[in-house]
C-alpha cells in the first residue's frame, strides 16, 4: 500500500493562514538556532501550519488528550514561498528544556521515547512546488502501556536529506495528555548555602544559596521561588529579592538555581529555606498554583572578623596581665635590704 500523496493548493487564503500560524508556532516552539530556513539573501523559504479539520482551524500548536492504546489523525501544512521546488524531511521528536530555559526538540537521529516515538508522519519527506502548499497527514498512536501524564514534543521539517544537520528546522509543538492520574510534583535537590563574610566585625555579609529544582511528577510545571536565611530560633531573618519563575519543566527535567542573599548576620549556624510553588498550566493557558513545597538546610557561618577582633583583645589582655606581673616582681626585688646580723650592746 502506497502512502497518500500530499494534497496541494495555491489559494491565497491557505498561504496567508500558513504564514500567520507558522510564525506563531515558531515563537512558541523551537529555541535559538532552530528557526525557519532562509535563502542566501535571508528570505524565509517555507512555513508550517496546523491542518484544518475536526480539531479546529488556525491552531497555534497541537494539543491532544488520549488514553493508552488510543489513536488519532491530524495533519501538517507546509507552504513553499521560494522560487524553486523544496524537498523537506518530516519527522517527530521529543521536547527538552535547554540550559537557557527554552523548549527545544531533539534532532532526527536522537532517540525519542514519548511524542517522538508515538507520532508517525505518513511519509518521511515532502516536496512542495514554488508558491504552493502541501499537507502531510500524521497519526498519533499510543502503546497500551503508555504511562499517564503530560508529554511534549513536536513535528519538524528540515531540508532533506540533512535532517537539520545545519540547524535549519521549523516545526510545531505537540502537547499530549495521556489519560490516567495526574501527579504534579516538584522537589529541591542539592541545597547549599555559602557565606562570603564581611570585613566589618559587627556588620552583615552576603550569602549565595544554590539548589536544583527537579520535576519528579508526570505533568509540565514551572516553579515560583522564594529564598530566605535565618539564625538560631528564626532570628536575624534575611530574604532574597525577586526571583524569576523557573521555565516550564518537563517531567524528569532539572533546573539549577543560584540566588544571592544580602544582609546576612553571621550567627554561627544559619538555616536556609527554599519555598517552591508549582505552577500548572493547562492546554488553554490557564495557570493554577499548587501547594507549596519547602526545603531547608543548615550551614555554619563563623564571623571571622569578629573572632579576630576578640582574639586581638584577648591577646592584649594577656600581654597586659603578664606585663603587670613582671613589674610587680621587679618592685619586690628592688625593695629595702634586711640584715641578718644581731645587734650588740657595749
Amino acid at each position: 500500500m502506497h502512502p497518500p500523496k500530499p494534497r496541494t493548493t495555491t489559494t491565497a487564503r491557505s498561504l496567508a493562514r500558513a504564514v500567520v500560524v507558522a510564525l506563531l508556532a515558531a515563537f512558541g516552539l523551537i529555541g535559538a538556532g532552530t528557526g525557519p530556513a532562509a535563502a542566501a539573501d535571508g528570505e524565509v523559504t517555507w512555513t508550517v501550519a496546523t491542518a484544518s479539520g475536526d480539531f479546529g482551524d488556525d491552531r497555534r500548536n497541537y494539543s491532544y488528550t488520549l488514553d493508552p492504546g488510543g489513536r488519532i489523525e491530524d495533519g501538517l501544512v507546509v507552504a513553499n514561498h521560494g522560487t524553486t521546488p523544496l524537498r523537506l524531511s518530516v519527522y517527530a521528536a521529543d521536547a527538552f528544556t535547554t540550559k537557557q530555559g527554552r523548549l527545544d526538540l531533539l534532532g532526527r537521529d536522537a532517540k525519542s521515547t514519548g511524542v517522538g516515538a508515538w507520532v508517525h508522519p505518513d511519509r518521511p519527506d515532502v516536496t512542495v512546488r514554488p508558491g504552493e502548499s502541501a499537507e502531510v497527514p500524521f497519526t498519533v498512536v499510543l502503546p497500551d502501556d503508555a504511562a499517564p501524564g503530560e508529554y511534549m514534543g513536536g513535528i519538524v521539517t528540515s531540508p532533506a536529506p540533512t535532517g537539520a544537520a545545519d540547524g535549519r528546522r521549523l516545526g510545531i509543538r505537540i502537547r499530549l495528555r495521556v489519560g490516567g492520574e495526574l501527579k504534579p510534583s516538584l522537589s529541591v535537590e542539592d541545597l547549599r548555602v555559602r557565606y562570603s563574610g564581611t570585613p566589618n566585625p559587627l556588620g552583615t555579609g552576603d550569602a549565595t544559596v544554590t539548589y536544583t529544582i527537579r520535576n519528579d511528577g508526570n505533568s509540565v510545571l514551572a516553579a515560583r521561588q522564594a529564598v530566605s536565611l535565618s539564625g538560631p530560633f528564626g532570628r536575624w531573618d534575611a530574604r532574597a529579592g525577586h526571583i524569576d519563575d523557573s521555565p516550564q519543566l518537563l517531567p524528569g527535567d532539572t533546573w539549577k538555581v543560584s540566588v544571592p542573599v544580602h544582609g546576612v548576620t553571621p550567627a554561627l549556624r544559619l538555616t536556609g529555606t527554599v519555598t517552591l510553588v508549582p505552577l500548572l498550566t493547562d492546554a488553554a493557558g490557564s495557570v493554577a498554583p499548587l501547594a507549596a513545597v519547602e526545603s531547608t538546610t543548615h550551614a555554619w557561618t563563623l564571623p571571622w572578623a569578629l573572632l579576630l577582633l576578640l582574639a586581638v583583645l584577648c591577646g592584649l589582655v594577656v600581654v597586659a596581665l603578664a606585663s603587670r606581673r613582671r613589674r610587680r616582681k621587679t618592685t619586690l626585688q628592688e625593695g629595702p635590704a634586711r640584715s641578718g646580723t644581731p645587734l650588740t650592746q657595749e
